[in-house]
């Protein structure tokens, strides 16, 4: 069984086709990048567990169901993450926010760790780890091993766009990891970029070259 859900619902696909598009700009970008995230949210936290509490409306008392246990974690990949981190909160505003930073060597396309600070108690809590973009997957990789390190257990990853190949690298370093991708797209070019893709992302979000 394949560990892995892409999205097909409409609004996500609508989104992500804006994004792609070279004339939109950062502050459209943004907002659209935490859109989709939140829309994505939705569907990869449809696990959450719950527990009946007693309430009382304004008719009576009754049990209904709330969200149990610690609250989850979301911890993005510095920098491009950070733009998917208010959508998800959106949804769940206790979610404790924890920063991973990698950056892409340019020569050899492998991540370099330059920041790392994690919320406590990571093994009692349900992790989201994001990144708008999975290319080679050797980011991902690194961070969900720097979170099992820190004690992670139950962990997914989520991205917008991936190309096979980080889908691959990803699913067989982490299999235990369930991956959510907003769309699968084509392939890598001879400079690790995803095609069709949509640029860099986080020159797209940040508004930087």
């Amino acid at each position: 069984m394949a560990n892995y859900t892409i999205m097909g619902h409409p609004l996500i696909r609508h989104k992500i086709s804006m994004i792609r598009d070279k004339h939109t700009g950062t502050n459209e970008f943004r907002k659209l990048v935490e859109e989709i995230a939140m829309l994505m949210a939705y569907e990869a936290l449809r696990d959450l567990p719950t527990e009946e509490v007693e309430i009382e409306t304004p008719i009576e008392t009754c049990m209904t169901p709330m969200i149990s246990g610690k609250k989850m974690a979301i911890v993005p990949i510095l920098r491009a993450g950070l733009g998917m981190v208010n959508g998800i909160v959106t949804l769940v505003p206790t979610a404790k926010v924890g920063h991973i930073g990698l950056f892409r060597d340019p020569e050899t396309y492998k991540p370099q760790e330059y920041y790392c600070k994690l919320p406590d108690q990571l093994d009692q809590r349900i992790i989201l780890v994001v990144d708008p973009m999975l290319a080679t997957g050797g980011s991902a990789v690194d961070a969900i091993r720097y979170v099992k390190e820190q004690g992670g257990k139950n962990i997914k990853f989520m991205c917008i766009i991936a190309a096979p190949e980080g889908l691959q690298n990803l699913m067989a370093a982490h299999p235990d990891v369930h991956i959510y991708v907003g769309e699968l797209d084509r392939c890598l070019n001879e400079h690790a970029y995803i095609c069709p893709g949509l640029g860099d992302a986080g020159d797209r979000i940040f508004g930087t070259k």
